[in-house]
């Protein structure tokens, strides 16, 4: 096998220059090399043999455009990370719960019948456990340090990023495995033995498994590292809120233009050594936390997690509404409930962000005349975690906002059910898809109204199965908004207005962005300086009366399923001008049509319009 110094380099070189014994011995080496690192991944025999193909594929086509020959593995290894994250994105519907042993029985396992004299059966099943509840970035960074002897330096080039943060990575899959190992009975002690185990039973033949070893040298991060990753783990947050408020500040760990990791990681030490460490998961008798997580920045989806305590001051947690579906535990029945709707707060307030601009939430609070003592955080870029709390009598002067490269893959976000608890399954048949079709009837000043579109339920389906509409109003106007652009169309068919995407979901549930419905047509409205009303109408709907200069709007909204079923509208013009839109959401999607496909116009060159909000529907009584 070729090895990682420098005899590969001049192979490497000389490959790129076109000779083609050179290109076969170098893609026979890496096809071999990517083989077992691929595997250690996936875990999947069919999908390791499909992601090494279409890596080797990439690499023949751009190996031309590689700049360094020394760079070969880190470079290598970056595609088949993207490759294999592109594997896992699709597939993430479709998986479904295996047994942890599954993957290291037959395939490639049938290779190494010498195996079974080296590792007990026991273990093997603990260390597949543990291996198999990390992140894919987490094994991957574990399998280029501890098995392919690579530098910090040559991983953070494979995974796009620093080596500080090639390091900060490690130290995080370290202390994610030896936190699953300390569940299954292992202690501390036992890291090292279960990545050799690990490392044994990927290899590819039993000599290559009895030359694993793994050494405490290899799982050495470095001093600065290790600081800023205690830092941005479990305790970081300290109690700054007073009773029935919520209170946020600044401690940011990320890669950032303006600041180098290292400088970061300083600023990092600081803050550990100045402040006083709370647990996350221990909170005080009365008290409720609330984690709020951006995957993709502020402004985008949000993820909640709310920690409660029980009677005998033990804290869990009670809500969890991540990029799957929304969870809710009820400690007292021992019960965990799967529901279509997210949570609402009990009293009808509009449910605040600590990301809500001053303005916005000067608007909300002068409409509801209450005012949200809430610090504003200004979250930049991807991974914003901000932890509050609520029920403290004493407040900190320290607040402390958290970035994370994706707690989506870490357990805080997860549901590790314990052992025999009761789950009840609530959703609707398209919840449990994660998204629907809808359709739209109405009139509008006598006009009919038709159309249809697509809704996803959760972040994860909006993914591959983004949202869109399309809506006519008699033979006079269509609009039409999908991942190409918002447009509006005339009699004649042809562009009169274009506005960025999503701009005619204004007004809409958007239940994929992670907010209950009322809450998303509320604040939609308070961004518009549009005054708003709330009241329960009995069973499960909720109606919410927004006035503005050009109307009003009345909303009718399901609040156990959480989708808008009908807006009336009307126009301050006269009574004369008004109208109603319906919406029908299918339970299955069998044999729907051209109806339901998505729409193909645009994408269209030039200036965007600025968007007007929701006040679109309003508008609609005056085309």
């Amino acid at each position: 096998m070729m090895g990682s110094g420098g005899d590969y380099i001049e192979l490497v070189r000389t490959a790129q220059l076109g000779d083609e014994g050179s290109l076969n011995r170098l893609a026979e080496a890496a096809r071999e090399r990517l083989r077992v690192y691929v595997y250690r991944l996936t875990l999947e025999d069919e999908k390791t043999e499909d992601i090494v193909q279409e890596s080797m594929l990439e690499m023949f086509k751009v190996l031309g455009k590689l700049k360094k020959a020394d760079r070969f593995w880190p470079w290598l290894y970056g595609i088949a990370i993207n490759k294999t994250h592109r594997h896992h994105r699709s597939e993430r519907r479709q998986r479904r719960a295996q047994d942890p042993r599954s993957g290291y029985e037959g395939g490639q396992r049938e290779k190494q019948e010498g195996l079974e004299k080296l590792v007990s059966s026991e273990l093997k099943q603990v260390v597949s456990a543990a291996m198999r509840t990390l992140a894919i970035r987490q094994r991957a960074v574990l399998a280029m340090r501890c098995y392919d002897d690579m530098s910090y330096s040559e991983i953070g080039e494979a995974m796009g990023c620093s080596e500080f943060a090639a390091r900060m990575l490690f130290c995080r899959a370290k202390r994610a495995l030896q936190k699953q190992l300390s569940r299954r009975g292992l202690g501390r002690g036992a890291l090292l033995t279960v990545l050799a185990v690990f490392g044994k039973l990927t290899a590819d033949s039993e000599a290559a498994a009895a030359g694993v070893s793994v050494t405490s040298g290899t799982i050495k991060v470095g001093a600065a590292a290790g600081a800023a990753v205690l830092a941005t783990s479990k305790a970081v947050i300290v109690p700054v809120v007073t009773a029935g408020a919520l209170a946020v500040g600044t401690m940011v760990v990320t890669s950032q233009p303006d600041k180098s990791m290292a400088e970061q990681a300083e600023q990092v030490v600081r803050h550990v050594e100045a402040m006083s460490a709370v647990d996350v998961d221990r909170i005080g008798e009365g008290e409720e936390e609330y984690w709020y997580y951006w995957p993709k920045g502020v402004g985008g989806p949000v993820m909640m997690r709310v920690m409660r305590t029980d009677r005998g001051g033990k804290s869990y947690c009670a809500v969890r509404q991540n990029e799957k579906g929304n969870y809710y535990y009820d400690r007292g029945e021992g019960t965990m409930y799967i529901r279509n709707r997210r949570i609402w707060r009990g009293d009808l307030g509009v449910w605040r962000l600590p990301t809500d601009g001053p303005e916005l939430s000067g608007f909300i609070s002068a409409v509801e005349g209450e005012t949200a003592e809430m610090d504003y955080i200004r979250g930049r870029g991807e991974g914003l975690l901000v932890i509050t709390r609520r029920g403290v009598e004493e407040v900190s002067n320290g607040l402390r906002v958290i970035r994370h490269y994706n707690v989506l893959e870490e357990e805080y976000f997860r549901y590790s059910l314990p052992v025999g608890i009761e789950v009840v399954d609530e959703r609707d048949a398209m919840r449990r898809r994660g998204w629907t079709c809808f359709r739209v009837t109405g009139e509008i000043n006598g006009k009919e109204i038709t159309g249809g579109g697509r809704i996803p339920f959760v972040y994860e389906a909006a993914e591959q199965y983004g949202p869109w509409l399309r809506l006519k109003v008699g033979e006079r106007l269509e609009i039409v908004d999908s991942d190409r652009g918002a447009s509006i169309y005339d009699a004649e068919g042809k562009l009169s207005g274009r506005y960025a995407r999503g701009s005619f979901f204004r007004g809409l549930g958007r239940p994929w962005m992670g907010l209950h419905t009322i809450d998303t047509v509320r604040r939609d409205a308070a961004e518009q300086g549009m005054r708003f009303e709330t009241r329960l109408t009995g069973g499960n709907n909720a109606e919410i009366k927004v006035s503005g200069g050009e109307g009003e709007l009345v909303y009718t909204i399901d609040m156990a399923r959480d989708v808008v079923e009908k807006i009336r509208i009307s126009s301050s013009n006269g009574w004369d001008a008004k109208g109603e839109i319906r919406f029908e959401y299918l339970e299955g999607i069998s044999g729907v049509g051209e109806e339901f496909v998505r729409p193909r116009r645009g994408p269209y060159r030039g200036r965007q319009e600025k968007s007007i909000g929701m006040r679109w529907l309003m508008r609609l009584t005056t085309n």
